[in-house]
């Protein structure tokens, strides 16, 4: 005979799916944080060899807009910044997932063990 699940345990794992959700979509926007900020970071090392009346161009939507060296570097740094600070929040966040999700596993691990034990 099948027993029914009680609604807690129910409510457990709707929310363990929830979350496994939102942590598939915090390790997506933080893998496209991660390859932005390797591609700014090698646009900073080629900067470093480039003289400082090189030609720059910056794009901006469908157009490019001609800057210098100087403000090249000083907004790809502060875009640098931006990315590292957002990685370490979205870190913190996918931390705090993941022990959410263990929380929930163990109680829904132990549920199971109960149920089987009594049959």
């Amino acid at each position: 005979m099948a027993e029914r699940v009680p609604p807690e345990i129910q409510q457990q794992a709707i929310r363990y799916q929830q979350i496994q959700a939102q942590l598939n979509q915090l390790i997506a926007e933080k893998s496209v944080l991660e390859q932005e900020l390797r591609e700014i970071n090698r646009a900073l090392e080629v900067l470093k060899n480039v003289p400082n009346d090189a030609e720059i161009y910056r794009a901006s939507g469908h157009l490019l807009i001609k800057i210098n060296k100087e403000t090249a570097e000083k907004e790809l740094n502060e875009r640098k910044e931006l990315l590292e600070l957002r990685l370490k929040t979205l870190s913190r966040q996918e931390s705090l997932l993941r022990q959410q999700l263990s929380e929930i596993q163990s109680k829904l691990s132990e549920y199971i063990s109960l149920t089987y034990k009594k049959s």
